[in-house]
């Protein structure tokens, strides 16, 4: 008879809105701005209420409203914000390319000093369309993946000893390069996502924790297959991570009025400037995002309609506790150990997601495993 592999518990993670907040999305301005104030009690919420992680995104212009919206910086405010905490871990998204990646490693084990321990990191080869020419950076989606494989690389192996490392990658060069101290333990973790062949090569290579977008099931199913093609491939066990909005309620017609209600004061400019974004996109799992359905209902449970208004990951799970725990359940069997989730507005989200939805998952979890 063959042994059933022991699951690690699941783990919950919630979002930091760098772009904004508030009961409506894809307005001209947000109804709550991005500052320190207003984030740091989001990561409070999340704290307070068990969190594992708290992942916060990488941006050069605004991506819920009009573009020009106030943006936090992502790498400030995340230092800032694990100034204040005590236990939350931070997941912070990086794009190589735009820093020295001696100078990155060195500033990522400062702050996994001052932290703690308690920061991730999630590198992003890809990126948003038109939005690495803003900054001056014109390589084409292949490279960014093989320059991405180089950074990793050269973090690891700076972060290993404090001794000097050279490194003469394509992209990358070191001569006798130094980080010291080195950050605690083994370091942080690198998350990688994507969905194209080369962003699926790169994880099974290099991630700690592969982390998807949501999609229905049976296109997850088939996507992590493909993925844990890649890590056999290198010899690698596989974990998988799942990234999904939430939008909540007591009773089914409330939560799919709140979906509605969510998006409904969207602003035309901001509308155009999403689609103006997408339009030709390489990003294959942005393309999945905007699959096209009636009222944006992907199935019973999936709703695409803030990929409408939002770069990146744009569906949501929507029902009630029990309706959206049930749907957690289905994920979890196909092997995803993390959910990083997030609702509008976060701070309020946060507490219910706490309170309604994650003592189901867990019993209903925890049922399965004692099968």
């Amino acid at each position: 008879m063959k042994e059933k592999v022991k699951r690690p518990t699941p783990l919950f993670s919630w979002f930091i809105p760098i772009d904004g907040d508030g009961t409506h999305i894809g307005t001209y301005r947000p109804e709550r701005s991005p500052t320190f104030e207003y984030l740091r009690k989001v990561v409070e919420a999340a704290e307070n209420g068990g969190f594992h992680s708290l992942l916060i995104p990488t941006r050069f212009v605004n991506g819920l409203f009009e573009e020009a919206a106030p943006l936090a910086e992502t790498w400030t405010m995340a230092t800032a914000l694990a100034a204040v905490s005590n236990r939350i871990r931070f997941l912070i998204a990086v794009r190589p390319g735009f820093i020295s990646p001696g100078l990155f490693a060195q500033m990522a084990s400062s702050l996994d000093r001052i932290s703690g321990g308690r920061i991730d990191i999630n590198i992003v080869p890809g990126g948003i369309q038109g939005d690495f020419e803003r900054l001056g950076e014109m390589s084409d989606h292949s490279n960014r993946y093989e320059r991405a494989e180089e950074f990793i690389e050269v973090c690891r192996q700076l972060w290993k000893d404090p001794e000097h490392v050279t490194y003469n990658g394509r992209f990358i060069k070191l001569n006798k390069a130094l980080v010291s101290p080195s950050p605690i333990d083994d370091g942080p973790k690198f998350y990688l996502g994507g969905a194209s062949k080369s962003a699926l090569a790169l994880a099974g290579r290099q991630s700690d924790v592969y982390l998807a977008w949501i999609q229905p099931i049976a296109k997850i199913a088939r996507h992590l297959e493909l993925a844990r093609e890649h890590f056999r491939t290198s010899g690698r066990n596989p974990v998988f991570g799942l990234r999904s909005h939430l939008v909540m309620r007591d009773t089914e017609g409330e939560a799919w009025d709140a979906a509605d209600e969510l998006i409904s004061q969207a602003d035309n400019v901001v509308k155009e400037q999403r689609k103006a974004v997408f339009a030709g996109t390489t990003m294959v799992g942005q393309r999945e995002q905007l699959h096209i359905a009636p009222n944006h209902r992907l199935s019973r449970r999936l709703w695409n309609g803030i990929s409408t208004v939002r770069v990146n990951c744009g569906t949501a799970l929507v029902g009630t506790p029990e309706q959206i725990g049930h749907e957690i359940l289905q994920y979890w069997r196909l092997g995803i150990d993390e959910f990083i989730l997030s609702g509008f507005p976060h701070v309020e989200e946060c507490e219910r997601t706490i309170d309604k939805l994650i003592p189901v998952v867990r019993t209903l979890i925890n049922r399965e495993r004692c099968k």
